[in-house]
């Protein structure tokens, strides 16, 4: 007769929530890891395609002005700075995932990045400045891809290029007669792609 296995203990950490983190893959800061917490709908891009991102934006990224409307663990952002942008806005709703990216900034000594803690409408309401390279990647599921896109034009400078990542699932696709797309690539996961305004 077989000794059934012993059960698996459960630590005391287990379940509640953890700490992540993403290393920057390239510039000045390559090697550098972000440290986040676990929270919900939030999915650091992935560092291949990030990878991929960052080679179709070669001459776009150095001097940028850059905005991240749905921050997340910053990945997208501080690759950007890492790589030679100018200035960096991040746009977080979740105030303790605003904290993280604060102390990322801190970890990094960065000094050109200014941290929002509000919802990307309310954020374009008020906003004034305009900017060369925008991140979309929002929360899969939550539908805020079309009202975002809306909003922006008036957020961009001459020859912006908005990066957008959305479920593979999802059916939006940006207005072609407002929108070039210069780049796209889907997995069975999400696509990604790369848009202009016309």
């Amino acid at each position: 007769m077989h000794q059934s296995k012993p059960k698996r203990k459960i630590s005391q950490g287990q379940g509640k929530q953890t700490k992540g983190n993403v290393r920057i893959i390239g510039g000045s800061m390559r090697g550098r890891k972000l440290n986040f917490s676990a929270s919900e709908g939030l999915r650091p891009t992935l560092d291949r395609i990030r990878e991929t991102l960052f080679n179709w934006l070669t001459g776009d990224v150095q001097g940028a002005k850059c905005l991240d409307l749905f921050a997340g663990s910053g990945a997208l952002s501080f690759e950007a700075i890492s790589r030679g942008a100018e200035e960096l806005v991040l746009v977080e709703k979740s105030s303790k995932v605003v904290k993280d990216l604060k102390s990322n900034c801190q970890t990094l000594n960065l000094k050109n990045v200014k941290i929002v803690n509000s919802d990307s409408t309310t954020f374009l309401k008020h906003n004034t400045e305009k900017f060369d390279l925008v991140f979309l990647d929002p929360p899969f599921g939550k539908e805020l891809l079309e009202e975002t896109l809306d909003q922006l034009p008036p957020h961009l400078s001459e020859d912006a290029v908005i990066y957008i990542e959305q479920e593979a699932k999802s059916s939006f696709t940006p207005a072609s007669d407002q929108w070039q797309q210069l780049k796209f690539k889907k997995t069975s996961s999400f696509s990604y792609a790369l848009y202009r305004l016309i």
